[in-house]
């Protein structure tokens, strides 16, 4: 069974066992959550999309590890005016551990 569930602005397809990164979640290490904007939910060749979003469904999740990402570089160069811009960006993400989905 799978589900595709919204987090972040983000939409993520998971299954029970997935370890997932997301957009941080003000949430404790170890603490459980509950997901509950799922779009979709599927099992085998059975699927129930939501419009927008599927009635009754949710998805319990625990928080592994809080997070950055590897450095995004910037770099903007403004040619024949000696001009350049460096920048660099480290989101921060967390872990989740998908457990059991929900309909």
């Amino acid at each position: 069974m799978y589900a595709v569930i919204k987090t972040g602005g983000k939409q993520y397809r998971v299954a029970a066992g997935d370890k997932i990164k997301v957009e941080q979640i003000a949430a404790d290490v170890g603490q459980e959550i509950v997901i509950d904007q799922v779009l979709a939910v599927g099992n085998g060749a059975e699927l129930k999309v939501g419009t927008p979003l599927v009635s009754g469904a949710s998805v319990k999740a625990t928080v592994v590890a809080h997070g950055k990402h590897d450095k995004v570089r910037i770099f903007k160069l403004r040619r024949r005016k000696h001009s350049a811009k460096h920048q660099g960006h480290r989101q921060q993400f967390t872990e989740l551990k998908i457990g059991d989905i929900a309909v």
